[in-house]
């Protein structure tokens, strides 16, 4: 191997060149993460111009040839010639990296973009990008071959296959078109290239929704429709709020409420040394007065769950930062000294909150405003300013202060409401966690703890392991014989166990099944669940396929969604499907009769069909089992448990949110709208009644 390494071995990539070659740097992913990332990056655009006061239209077109259009009715790009480069303010934007009009608090007080690459990038990234912008009576107009500028010769509609000259000695920005004198605006459409893309990387519509959906709320009064023209039938969906961030928490929230939805404002200054670019053109370091306005909107529920969205001038960040921490030290300092304030009354003693009980059912939404933000990195997911901290706190601390001292009747009776929820979650994970210390204690002194109903397996290999959860003693005892005994174990419950979406932990803890299904399975529960400390490699349901099966199945999936979720997102967790019928199709002579298991009533009627097509009688009645306890051991085995013949349904978690919202509609405290769902459903239809 050569050991030669100098200077001539670097690599210098000029321009858009370190975009192409190196997208993951821009855009975090080259999949449909990343493409939707780059749709963001020119809408964001047009949203930064309405945050500045101009325009309250966006239009995004999802054209049908994958291409994407983003139209706004703000002040257009600037066309005049910039004089360091020589060339249009259009061709710096979207060729230059590190160049807008962001980086000073010329154009922009507060802006989501900020690095100055976001519209380059895209450029660079798309195998054509057309601009168009209205200012000066004149629409004005640019084309761009991965981040090159020149002319597509279009035949009909545009097209990135088009024949492409690129410019030469130097570039046009054309008339194509006039304008009434003080209409502006800009039309950006681009074609992503699929030599960056990887195969199968798509727009994801509903994601798209969502986001235009929480800018509107963001943004009180800006109208965002997303035109989608793909597909047989076209769509267009249009989203405008004037309740900002207020509505935005009622639009989350999806528990019954505890507290109205409490707005609180605030700002402060502060300092900080940047790099100021002078007219020289040197850099140098001054010392700058800023201030972080702060605009927060929550309310607590009955619920358990916390929803928590933070924003930074309207760009969403995740994974928290500065401003997330902020709210959560503030919110905890406030309440803990009104719980030690109350503490006779509220019966708390001498214990303190900790973070978890105080954002237990509290669904907020936070938003900053400050100029020129610390991200990490160009995605923006986490805030780094640090100043933004201590003013955050001392806004939430300030207007807590100001909501519990209120004379208010509401104000009153909701203030007293929080504190007793987060005093009943300290006491619950407190009882919690003294229970889990108990049964380490159990552990530690006998020789097995696992609950004496348990029918456990002889093989200590988990990944080969099957834990069933048997409804009922008498599915026990078939169950026991039809098992493979090396690998299958068995545990049954009695009766439907307790509804965990609407108990809280030490309800959860206190019940015995819901305790033996967590201690059975060894793992804990909640925050603290080790999956690698799992017993068993599988957990199969097997309740009798009946309403009150498919309940039961129900209530045990909510348990592991709620206290047990990485079993669930690791395909771990699955349903058994136990046949509804078995036809005994007759043989001639002394052939033996066939077994056919049917598992609905359309196969059922299928099979029948099929028989009397082929002029084969069956045995009548045709046996219907309403139960696992009335199959014997041999059919249970056949077609239920022998991981030969069996079938299995893999409990998937594909959207968290989205699984979540479908369990609080199911399981959750709020009756009105689950009896909405009932009866917009399938209808009645009374062939379908088990009688």
């Amino acid at each position: 191997m050569s050991t030669d390494y100098s200077a001539r071995h670097l690599s210098v990539l000029e321009g858009l060149e370190a975009v192409r070659k190196r997208p993951g740097m821009y855009i975090g992913s080259t999949d449909s993460r990343g493409l939707m990332h780059c749709v963001w990056e020119i809408i964001d655009n047009a949203v930064d111009e309405a945050l500045a006061g101009f325009g309250t239209e966006i239009d995004v077109v999802l054209h049908a040839d994958d291409s994407v259009e983003v139209r706004d009715r703000a002040r257009g790009i600037p066309v005049d010639i910039e004089p360091k480069t020589g060339l249009t303010g259009v061709e710096v934007v979207f060729t230059k990296l590190h160049a807008g009009g962001k980086f000073g608090s010329g154009s922009y007080a507060a802006s989501g973009g900020l690095h100055g690459v976001g519209a380059s990038v895209v450029n660079a990234l798309s195998e054509r990008l057309d601009v168009e912008v209205d200012r000066d009576g004149v629409t004005w107009a640019m084309s761009f071959h991965r981040g090159e500028p020149g002319i597509f010769a279009d035949a009909e509609a545009p097209t990135p296959d088009a024949p492409f000259t690129p410019f030469t000695s130097g570039s046009e920005l054309r008339k194509v078109g006039r304008v009434a004198k003080g209409v502006t605006g800009t039309r950006v459409r681009y074609w992503a290239d699929r030599q960056i893309f990887t195969k199968g990387a798509g727009f994801q519509t509903e994601e798209l929704l969502g986001r235009a959906r929480q800018t509107a709320f963001l943004v009180p009064g800006l109208g965002i429709r997303i035109h989608d023209e793909r597909g047989e039938q076209p769509s267009t969906e249009t989203f405008r709020f004037a309740g900002g961030i207020s509505e935005f928490v009622e639009h989350l929230a999806s528990d019954a409420a505890v507290t109205d939805t409490w707005r609180i404002q605030g700002s402060g200054g502060y300092t900080e040394t940047v790099p100021v670019l002078q007219e020289n053109g040197h850099m140098v370091p001054t010392e700058l007065n800023r201030v972080c306005e702060v605009d927060l909107a929550l309310r607590w529920g009955t619920g358990y769950d916390t929803v928590f969205k933070s924003f930074v001038n309207i760009i969403s960040t995740p994974k928290g930062g500065t401003h997330q921490a902020g709210f959560e030290q503030g919110l905890l300092k406030f309440l803990r000294a009104e719980v030690e304030k109350n503490a006779r009354r509220l019966k708390a003693g001498s214990d303190k909150l900790e973070k978890d009980d105080v954002l237990a059912g509290l669904t907020a939404v936070l938003t900053v405003r400050l100029p020129e933000p610390q991200f990490e990195g160009q995605t923006k997911e986490v805030l780094g300013t640090p100043a933004v901290r201590a003013i955050v706190s001392n806004a939430v601390v300030k207007g807590l202060t100001e909501r519990f001292a209120s004379p208010k009747r509401d104000d009153k009776a909701q203030s007293s409401l929080v504190l007793d929820k987060v005093v009943a979650e300290m006491k619950s994970r407190i009882s919690a966690r003294a229970h889990k210390e108990t049964q380490r204690r159990k552990n530690a002194l006998e020789s097995s703890s696992l609950p004496a109903k348990l029918v456990d397996c002889r093989s200590n290999d988990v990944a080969d392991t099957e834990l069933f959860i048997v409804e009922g003693d008498s599915a026990l005892g078939t169950a026991k014989l039809a098992r493979d005994s090396e690998h299958q174990a068995l545990l049954p419950i009695r009766g439907k166990i307790l509804n965990v979406q609407k108990a809280s932990v030490a309800d959860m803890l206190g019940n015995a099944e819901c305790a033996s299904i967590i201690q059975v399975i060894g793992a804990g529960s909640g925050r603290s669940f080790d999956l690698e400390a799992a017993r068993y490699g599988k957990v199969i349901i097997m309740s009798d396929a009946d309403v009150d099966g498919a309940h039961i199945r129900t209530l045990l999936l909510t348990l592991f969604f709620r206290y047990m979720r990485p079993m669930v997102e690791e395909g771990r967790v699955f349903a058994a499907v136990p046949p509804l019928h078995r036809v005994v199709a007759m043989n001639p002579g002394s052939k033996p009769n066939d077994i056919i298991y049917t598992y609905s009533e359309t196969e059922l009627q299928g099979v029948l069909a099929g028989l009397k097509k082929q002029g084969r009688s069956y045995q009548d009645p045709i046996q219907r089992y309403k139960g696992l306890g009335e199959m014997d051991a041999d059919q249970l085995a056949e077609t239920t448990m022998s991981r030969a013949h069996r079938t299995l349904r893999r409990v998937r978690v594909e959207d968290a949110d989205a699984a979540n919202r479908v369990f609080e509609l199911l399981m959750g405290n709020d009756v009105a709208p689950r009896k909405e769902f009932i009866v917009a459903g399938q209808g009645l239809d009374r062939g379908r009644i088990d009688v």
